[in-house]
């Protein structure tokens, strides 16, 4: 039998079926939602599959059921045809058009659409008498897909961000006693802003954005992985000549890592399909919306790497954000940069981190790129070149490659308010600024890289293991020689002189005068 199609990019649900693409099915889910309750929201990040489950949805409550042959909702539940209201605001919103008219004019469009007349008026008026309309003998499903989209899309703009939040507030405002018109309701986005400053009407919104109910719901998971896409990582095993053990490992590492509960982990569904397609690994998820704003709001806030890392915050805390207040951690973990790594009921926090090794590489070389103020070719340039001094035991050269990274590179005033190094003293601080734009080096390296590696009398700023040397490296301010000898008094080097490979000490002193990498001394270890 011959392989469907992966269905990349295909967000219909009557295409992807009817066209033959291979279809995961996530119809357990789908009931749970229906019979379960009315009114949902869910937020997931770009490329999850969120449009393709309201297109599904749509599909379920038009009474569509030869589309579901053989998915498991199928003989589940009684299909009866039911009105659909679907706004999905990627097609509504636009940069040319205010956006109160795009939005009229697709209440006019439903209308028509659906043999109704059209109604004078605003836009909230529209939408209030096509929901009676509508539900009038029969409730009305509605299904709205990228809902913020009118505010994302000018969130650089702050003014026109704040007014089409105010129009969405009213436009939601609408729902507020059409229950007797109203069967489901179901809003989805990338973002979530608080319940004040949108739908402070709309407070009977089942949130299932977090919570291990519909943490699987979109991605996907092992099971699925293995399970559904057999034949195709058969291929990709032998054209990358890897063993299928060893295959799955590096996908895991590359792909898996996000979750909503802290429990269930599962897979990009869009890079999946594009490893799978295109047979080798790359960053395909990243690339597809290159996160400029967000690596210019973490440069004006100057937030270091450690502050992105294994960010523990409070629960209830990180999941919402509004304008013009933007809290850099809960915006990663809404887009998709971050997410949860242990949720604690008990303590009522919760862990963010990079979910996987393409998100975290590609998030560090982008901001690297931001704060050396240099293009990403060029600091993938420099990058690849201190890898070269690193696997020929040219510690001069690496370290010189440094400089020269740095050179554009501008410190912080002062730390960033809510950051890990607010309350510590200038030298300190400045130290584990330049830390951090170090530690980003390493990572984009791919070794063995340890950052801050506790001992039992001290801690090792950093350790970079290749396959013939250990580098041993400590950081101060302005004086290269109090760093070795930090790393020689406390024996920091001394664990790894039984490795068999050639260790060398780095003592690395930065000056604040020029912003660079000042005095540096090298020695192997005996």
């Amino acid at each position: 039998m011959a392989q469907k199609e992966l269905p990349i990019g295909i967000q219909d649900f009557p295409k992807l079926i009817q066209d033959g693409y291979l279809y995961v099915d996530k119809t357990k889910y789908y009931n749970r939602l229906i019979t379960k309750g009315d009114y949902y929201f869910l937020s997931r990040p770009r490329r999850f599959g969120k449009s393709l489950l309201i297109s599904t949805l749509k599909a379920i409550f038009e009474g569509k059921r030869d589309l579901f042959e053989g998915l498991w909702i199928h003989d589940k539940i009684k299909w009866e045809p039911r009105p659909v209201i679907h706004l999905d605001f990627s097609e509504i919103v636009s940069r040319e058009t205010p956006f109160v008219e795009t939005l009229s004019r697709e209440m006019d469009r439903i209308a028509t659409m659906n043999g109704l007349p059209t109604t004078e008026g605003n836009y909230d008026l529209k939408f209030r008498t096509l929901i009676e309309q509508m539900g009038g003998k029969q409730k009305v499903a509605i299904l709205v897909d990228e809902y913020d989209k009118p505010i994302v899309n000018f969130i650089e703009n702050l003014e026109k961000a704040t007014e089409n939040r105010d129009i969405m507030k009213n436009f939601y405002s609408v729902i507020k006693g059409r229950d007797s018109y109203i069967s489901f309701f179901m809003l989805t986005g990338v973002s979530k802003f608080s319940q004040v400053s949108i739908f402070s009407d709309l407070n009977n919104l089942y949130d299932i954005t977090v919570g291990k109910e519909f943490a699987g719901m979109l991605g996907y998971t092992q099971q699925e992985l293995t399970t559904c896409f057999v034949d195709r990582l058969t291929d990709l095993a032998a054209v990358t000549k890897t063993t299928q053990p060893d295959l799955l490992a590096k996908i895991k590492d590359w792909y898996n890592g996000y979750s909503w509960d802290g429990e269930i982990f599962v897979y990009n569904p869009f890079s999946i399909l594009n490893l799978l397609r295109k047979q080798h690994f790359k960053n395909f998820w990243f690339a597809t919306g290159t996160p400029t704003f967000l690596m210019k709001l973490i440069k004006k806030e100057q937030y270091t790497v450690f502050d992105l890392e294994k960010v523990e915050r409070e629960l209830g805390e990180f999941e919402t954000f509004d304008l013009p207040e933007i809290e850099i951690s809960s915006l990663l973990f809404q887009t998709g940069y971050l997410t949860i790594k242990k949720l604690d009921y008990d303590a009522q926090s919760v862990t963010l981190d990079f979910p996987n090794k393409e998100v975290a590489n590609a998030f560090s070389y982008h901001l690297l790129a931001e704060f050396a103020e240099k293009s990403r070719e060029n600091t993938e340039s420099l990058v690849r070149k201190m890898n070269g001094y690193l696997k020929q035991g040219q510690a001069e050269g690496f370290i010189q490659s440094i400089q020269d990274l740095f050179a554009e590179i501008a410190y912080p005033i002062q730390p960033a308010k809510g950051s890990s190094i607010t309350n510590t003293c200038p030298p300190r601080w400045m130290e584990k600024y330049y830390h951090s734009m170090f530690y980003l080096v390493l990572r984009l390296l791919g070794y063995n890289i340890q950052s801050e590696v506790f001992t039992h009398i001290g801690r090792i700023d950093a350790v970079i293991t290749t396959e013939e040397y250990v580098y041993v490296v400590e950081f101060k301010l302005g004086d290269a020689a109090s760093a070795m000898a930090q790393i020689k008094e406390r024996g920091y080097h001394l664990r790894y002189l039984r490795s068999g490979k050639r260790v060398f000490l780095l003592g690395i002193g930065f000056d604040v005068a020029t912003r660079n990498v000042g005095e540096f001394l090298v020695e192997e270890a005996g």
